[in-house]
């Protein structure tokens, strides 16, 4: 009987990426008291999640190394020991490094981002960025269905495709490991879309 039931569907990219709109995006940054060590900090890596679209264990993963400041370039310690290096745009470099030179507390480790309490040390894992970014969604006042540091990764993607970037630009920005995954972004611009489809005569007799 086994053989005679029909396998279960397995779509690839069946989900659709959640996203929050370029306001929300502002509203989020701007909950950061950059007036605190802790709020410099977080404005930073928010700044990374929400401008160049890195992941958490990316920007956990950071080393002052990774910052070379006189070419104006990042390298990111990717999946798989992947390596890549991406420009800084001139508004994350500039909250980076007021973060190392005003909030970044006195301590030995090589890690860029730093636990606030001790033992100063960079954090555990992906999973204490993702804490940052709800809390930080939860001071704007938003309440996305997605609320980890992927959430900005995805605005980030969604809003490129509607400037006009094609995946393959986005795939540059965000190097996923395969440049298949970014097509599931195609799903979030229904004007696009809309174009594609074939008009529906069903009802025409």
């Amino acid at each position: 009987m086994a053989l005679a039931l029909p396998a279960v569907a397995d779509w690839r990219l069946t989900s659709v990426p959640k996203f929050i709109a370029p306001d929300e995006v502002e509203r989020l940054l701007q909950s950061c008291d950059r007036t605190h060590p802790t709020g410099l900090r977080d404005y930073a890596i928010l700044l990374l999640l929400a401008r160049l679209g890195r992941r958490a264990g990316e920007v956990v993963a950071m080393t002052l190394e990774d910052l070379d400041w006189a070419a104006g370039e990042l390298t990111i310690r990717g999946k798989g020991g992947r390596r890549d290096r991406l420009p800084i745009p001139l508004e994350v470099g500039h909250a980076v490094a007021t973060y190392l030179r005003a909030g970044r507390p006195p301590c030995h480790t090589r890690c860029v981002f730093v636990r606030m309490k001790a033992p100063r040390q960079g954090f555990a894992d992906h999973r204490a960025i993702s804490t940052l970014v709800h809390r930080a969604l939860t001071r704007a006042g938003l309440a996305p269905a997605l609320k980890g540091a992927h959430l900005l990764r995805h605005s980030l993607a969604t809003q490129m495709l509607r400037n006009g970037a094609s995946l393959a630009e986005i795939g540059d920005l965000l190097r996923p490991q395969s440049l298949l995954t970014t097509e599931i972004y195609a799903k979030v611009d229904p004007t696009a879309l809309a174009a594609l489809a074939h008009p529906w005569l069903g009802d025409e007799a």
